[in-house]
């Protein structure tokens, strides 16, 4: 199923009803509830889905457009808009080359930030990743974006992705992740990999923060490790994190593509593991005091994974974030995946999201029946 077949139907609503609730006969009130089923009719990986001050979401992703991003538009978070290419890397004076990722926008004084990964024109040694982070401004959440330097954010020294980006106590925090390319760590699953002649070595993605300035173009101080993949077989957080390697699909562990927010004076991670491209892809999180750390990774992981075993037919979620209602009620995850009807293009989800009395975080999904909004 290809990223124009969506497009040529976003103008059939999903499935969108309105039910009259009424309270009783002495005081009688309506109200519209909106329903709808997964798969949303957007192809995107790496959804990122934002509460604009116009009232209308916007949301962000991997793919549909060449050498960029696109975006889409709506009101109530089930019928979307597209709005065309918002941001664009062909400029003459950009940094990037190729391979546009995960982009993240921010409102902030009135003006919208993206936050991208991308390959670095800069590279002398001909490496196969070379990702690094840039920054994009707009007026308007709908762009242009142009970039606020002809260099990324920062160069930590090896390829990063997956921006995002946390304001707390008046700070504001990067996080990103470390690319599995060229980082072999030796592990208890490295070992058993060895020993089942799968591997030889096994690398593996770790996910970093750093406080930035506020204005978002400079880093402060030296990042710090916040999550990386288990290295014992006996964690309760291996089995899940290491399907892509135990499975014989590839030599690699992620730990990638997180989300962080504040709730309840702590701080919660969503992050992804196992192969993107894969069925395995799924997701945990992590919780803290301290927005660098240290995080201790939920007993109930993973929160969201494929259903195919439970007679669903969902397979390959991952990279999410997270979006609240209006009235800020609500949390809902926003997260791509796949299924049998869309083969391997990724396309966006949404299902919602709790936090209990006990700080257990929990994603009613993956789902594909109807539900309410």
């Amino acid at each position: 199923m290809t990223y124009n077949y969506f497009i040529r139907n976003l103008s059939v609503a999903l499935i969108f009803t309105a039910i009259l609730a009424g309270c009783n006969s002495k005081n009688k009130t309506t109200s519209d509830t909106l329903s709808y089923s997964n798969p949303l009719p957007v192809a995107f990986g790496d959804p990122y889905v934002i509460s604009a001050p116009d009232g209308k979401y916007y949301m962000y992703g991997t793919g549909g457009v060449e050498n960029g991003f696109g975006a889409y538009s709506s009101e109530n978070l089930i019928d979307w808009h597209y709005e065309g290419q918002v941001y664009s890397g062909t400029a003459p004076e950009s940094w990037t080359l190729k391979n546009y990722w995960a982009p993240e926008v921010y409102e902030s004084n009135g003006k919208y930030y993206m936050f991208f990964s991308a390959d670095w024109k800069e590279n002398p040694t001909n490496e196969l990743e070379n990702f690094r982070i840039g920054v994009a401004v707009s007026d308007k959440p709908t762009g242009p974006f142009k970039e606020v330097s002809d260099r990324p954010l920062f160069d930590p020294g090896y390829p990063i992705i997956d921006a995002n980006i946390l304001n707390f106590n008046g700070k504001t925090y990067l996080y990103y992740s470390r690319c599995c390319y060229k980082h072999p760590v030796e592990s208890e699953v490295a070992v058993w990999a060895r020993s089942q002649n799968l591997f030889d070595e096994i690398e593996e993605s770790w996910v970093y923060g750093v406080e930035i300035s506020n204005d978002f173009t400079s880093v402060i101080g030296e990042p710090v490790l916040l999550l990386q993949p288990p290295t014992t077989m006996d964690n309760p957080q291996t089995e899940w994190e290491s399907r892509s390697v135990t499975s014989g699909e590839v030599n690699r562990r992620w730990t990638e593509g997180s989300f962080a927010f504040e709730n309840n004076g702590k701080i919660y991670m969503m992050y992804s593991a196992n192969f993107f491209g894969g069925k395995n892809y799924a997701v945990g999180y992590a919780v803290s005091d301290d927005p660098l750390g240290p995080f201790q990774k939920a007993s109930n992981n993973p929160v969201l994974e494929k259903n195919v075993e439970r007679g669903g037919e969902v397979t390959g979620t991952g990279h999410n974030s997270v979006v609240w209602s209006k009235d800020g009620k609500k949390m809902y995850c926003v997260y791509h995946g796949r299924t049998a009807k869309t083969g391997e293009e990724r396309v966006v989800f949404i299902d919602e999201m709790k936090i209990d009395e006990n700080g257990i975080l929990t994603v009613d999904g993956p789902s594909t029946t109807t539900k309410e909004l």
